[in-house]
This record gives structure tokens, C-alpha cells and sequence, in this order.
């Protein structure tokens, strides 16, 4: 049976500093954007819930601060990352995607199992999907969207 020795001065896992800070500095800027997106998002739904409907007032709120948050994560969050546009619209469109179809079935979940749910039962429901989805979105943004790419090496001819 073979044994793994590691030396002192050799890590099993790279460990760059620099790295766990910036993951810090993403989380909270994440987390502020995410508290006033998300406000905004529940007022816009309680003021158009009447009108429209639970379904389409969700849409709309989501619809109208999805680009928003996208372009702050851009410009603040994840400064300084590269980023591709098209990949950048796509994930807008995803975003707008995965929040519209997971806030339809929350809804849907509550109307199924509460008998006329008030406005403020599915705007609590939607606020707490939306801090459940918000764990995944902040994933998709840094591990896929704002990557941390490594310079491509210089060939020397």
C-alpha cells in the first residue's frame, strides 16, 4: 500500500488568501444587494398583487428587479471580473427563469395548502424562496458567471 507524503512547504490544497478575502467582500455586497432587491421586489408585489393577481405581480416585480440586481452584481460585486456580455445576458435570462418559475410553484404550493392566503402570507413565502434561491444565485454568479480565470500563459516563440 503506497502512502501520500506531503512536504512542509506543499499544500494538498492551494490556499491564496487574496481569494477568501474577495469571497468575503462578494458575500456582502451579494447580501446587501440581495436585502434591497428583495424589498424592492415584496413592495412591488404587495402594490400590484390586487390588481394583477399573485402570479403576474410576481412576474412583474421579478421581471423588473432582475436586470437591476444583475448589472449591480456587475459593477459592484464582482468588479473588476471578467465577464462575457452574452454570458452575462444569459444569465439574466436564466435568473429571470429560475425565480419566475420557482416563485409560480411557491405560490402555487401555498394556494394548494392555504385556503385563500392573504398578501402577507405570500409575500412572507415569496421573501423566504427568494432567501433560499438566493444561495444558488450567488453561486452561479461567482463559479459561473464572474469565474475567477487564470491569466492564459504567454507562449514564447
Amino acid at each position: 500500500m503506497a502512502t501520500t507524503r506531503c512536504a512542509p512547504d506543499h499544500r494538498l490544497l492551494a490556499a491564496d488568501p487574496d481569494r477568501h478575502h474577495e469571497l468575503g467582500t462578494h458575500a456582502a455586497w451579494y447580501v446587501v444587494a440581495g436585502v434591497v432587491t428583495t424589498g424592492v421586489q415584496a413592495l412591488l408585489f404587495l402594490l400590484l398583487r390586487d390588481e394583477l393577481g399573485s402570479q403576474v405581480a410576481n412576474l412583474v416585480a421579478i421581471a423588473l428587479t432582475t436586470v437591476g440586481n444583475t448589472e449591480f452584481h456587475r459593477r459592484v460585486t464582482f468588479a473588476g471580473r471578467p465577464s462575457n456580455a452574452g454570458k452575462r445576458h444569459l444569465q439574466d435570462f436564466i435568473t429571470f427563469a429560475f425565480y419566475a418559475g420557482y416563485g409560480s410553484a411557491v405560490l402555487a404550493l401555498l394556494d394548494a395548502l392555504v385556503d385563500r392566503p392573504t398578501s402577507w402570507e405570500e409575500t412572507g413565502t415569496l421573501l423566504l424562496a427568494s432567501f433560499v434561491g438566493g444561495f444558488v444565485r450567488f453561486a452561479v454568479l461567482r463559479w459561473w458567471v464572474f469565474a475567477h480565470r487564470a491569466a492564459a500563459p504567454a507562449h514564447s516563440a
